[in-house]
């Protein structure tokens, strides 16, 4: 490792810490966009530069929060960020075989650790929370109660919100926080990583060729995972709200298992943009049922395997896929 790579490692965690603090600030719409982007420079290093540059960007980024926040906010870095995007775009870039049978690491595989990340990030938060159900709702509720008596009258044409209701709210709230916070995590890590490998491709110090991501699959134990982590959720407690995030962040990943299937099966067909458009139009404005939908048809291609049916007839004797 040269002298060069390290001093732009340590400039890529830079770049990171002051990007993770800035999401802290400003409008909700910039906070959001800027806390996708925060691993942004890490996974460019580790794509672009190579592992030890990976981990130098992520040690100082840690660090530069360190010293401009405090131990626990470090630390959430640490886990949702900056751990991984090193390991991540590490694994990315591992191979194994000869030059001309090259087997590089799969987009599934990829795909399940960042949702193990996601999920082990739910937990820690919990856990720096007091792990205590009771306290947790009692927090969120003077949260939810002061949005609503200090916020939401300056919000034209907002409903008052009665007592009752913030109870609601806050119930509801508890049992969904874990899991939105760790698919919030996965979907970060998973987003700067395609976004760096593309940048990194384009500038053509990407050692691997651009995977065929609508062919990846998920590991058979992830359904597993899945099917244990709903299975701890109805235990309830604090234990239950632990496995929600593993719950969260697996079921997220059926649903891009199942988006992925949806590229398959509509290749070559005419209507293939409108359908895809469709499909993504469903999700967002029937976000819950076709989300489901979707995850089905995940598990049903793990357990199946019928897309690489499909995938074989669709472009028997057309030469290999299209990388969408």
């Amino acid at each position: 490792m040269t002298p060069q790579s390290i001093l732009l490692g340590m400039c890529a965690g830079a770049v990171s810490a002051i990007v993770f603090v800035s999401a802290t600030t400003g409008p909700v719409l910039s906070r959001f966009v800027l806390f996708l982007l925060t691993p942004f420079s890490i996974y460019l290093a580790g794509l672009g530069l190579g592992v030890l540059p990976a981990a130098i960007a992520a040690l100082t980024a840690t660090l530069a929060i360190l010293a401009l926040t405090n131990p626990a906010t470090a630390l959430v870095f640490a886990v949702s960020e900056a751990a991984p995007a090193a390991v991540l775009s590490r694994l990315a870039m591992l191979a194994r075989g000869d030059e001309k049978e090259r087997e590089w690491y799969p987009v599934g595989r990829l795909v399940a650790v960042a949702a193990l990340f996601g999920g082990a990030f739910a937990v820690l938060t919990l856990i720096l929370l007091g792990a205590d159900v009771e306290a947790l709702t009692k927090a969120l509720r003077e949260v939810i109660q002061k949005f609503v008596t200090s916020e939401l009258p300056n919000i034209p044409g907002a409903p008052p919100i009665a007592e009752n209701q913030i109870d609601e709210i806050t119930a509801t709230t508890v049992k969904l926080l874990p899991a939105v916070m760790a698919i919030a995590v996965m979907m970060t890590s998973l987003l700067s990583l395609w976004l760096a490998g593309r940048v990194t491709l384009a500038s053509g110090r990407l050692a691997r060729p651009w995977p065929d991501i609508a062919s990846f699959e998920l590991p058979r134990g992830s359904s597993l995972v899945l099917l244990m982590a709903l299975a701890l959720g109805f235990a309830g407690g604090i234990v239950g709200l632990m496995a929600g995030g593993f719950t969260g962040t697996f079921y997220f990943a059926f649903v891009l298992l199942g988006l992925a299937v949806a590229h398959t099966v509509t290749r070559g067909s005419p209507w293939r943009n409108f359908t895809l458009s469709a499909v993504y139009a469903a999700l967002f404005v029937f976000s819950a049922g076709t989300s489901l939908v979707l995850a089905l048809m995940g598990l049903g291609e793990t357990i199946f395997g019928y897309r690489r049916h499909i995938d074989s007839n669709t472009n028997s004797g057309a030469g290999p896929p299209p990388q969408t």
